[in-house]
């Protein structure tokens, strides 16, 4: 099984966030994802405008739990519940192990294409979507603003794809050498695209756009773009 970086090893065509990779999920996500921390900072922050006191937020596939405990942190002195949801039990119990100092914080185990879910002020899908398999996707995104309560923010990160094969080239170049400066080695990256085919399936800008308007929202933005990298703020 090849070696993807950071200690994290994954077959062609089948990488997992289940098993030990939430041992170095952490380490890794942050180095093959530009500004992934500052991108937990901006979405907690923008967070304020949305969850008065008595309200409710959701983060769809909270991995390990770090940006639950920055607004679990940030919105600390109010009435407010944090929910997570994540399928994998490793993720979750290193999540509840993270949150345990916030007893606003709660970690469900489950689909988020299943778990029920109440009306809400906030919901996060931080890099999540892209997983999702497209002929559901319309799917989520509808829960999510049925979900919603008026006025409520649905934050969408994802990876996106070029409009067209010559940006799709400069996109994927440009991210390489993101990678590479990151001190990945070739053999690791090309191991990691080997194993994300036809597990993570991004759409363009103007596909999640579409996506969202379908759903219902009008009311979108680009709130952060780098590279392949972007996310949008849609409220209800």
């Amino acid at each position: 099984m090849p070696g993807v970086g950071d200690e994290l090893r994954a077959d062609n065509a089948n990488w997992s966030f289940g098993g030990d990779v939430s041992e170095h999920f952490d380490e890794h996500v942050q180095r093959s994802v530009p500004f992934y921390r500052a991108g937990h900072e901006l979405v907690t922050h923008a967070t304020d405008f949305f969850l008065p006191n008595g309200s409710l937020l959701y983060e769809l596939g909270c991995s390990t739990g770090s940006l639950l405990t920055r607004l679990a942190a940030r919105h600390r002195r109010k009435d407010v519940r944090i929910v997570g949801i994540d399928r994998e039990p490793e993720m979750v119990a290193r999540a509840r192990e993270k949150c345990a100092g916030h007893p606003n914080v709660e970690v469900i185990e489950g689909d988020i294409l299943e778990v029920p879910l109440e009306n809400a002020d906030v919901i996060i899908a931080y890099y999540t979507v892209q997983f999702v398999l497209p002929r559901v996707r319309q799917q989520l995104i509808d829960r999510i603003y049925q979900s919603l309560n008026w006025g409520g923010a649905f934050f969408l990160f994802e990876k996106v794809r070029g409009p067209d094969a010559r940006f799709q080239d400069m996109l994927n170049a440009l991210y390489t050498e993101y990678k590479l400066e990151q001190g990945y080695q070739s053999e690791e990256i090309v191991a990691k695209m080997r194993s994300l085919k036809g597990v993570l399936e991004p759409f363009s800008s103007e596909g999640n756009l579409g996506l969202l308007q379908r759903a219902g929202f009008t009311d979108i933005t680009t709130v952060f773009k780098y590279i392949c990298f972007e996310g949008f703020l849609a409220i209800k």
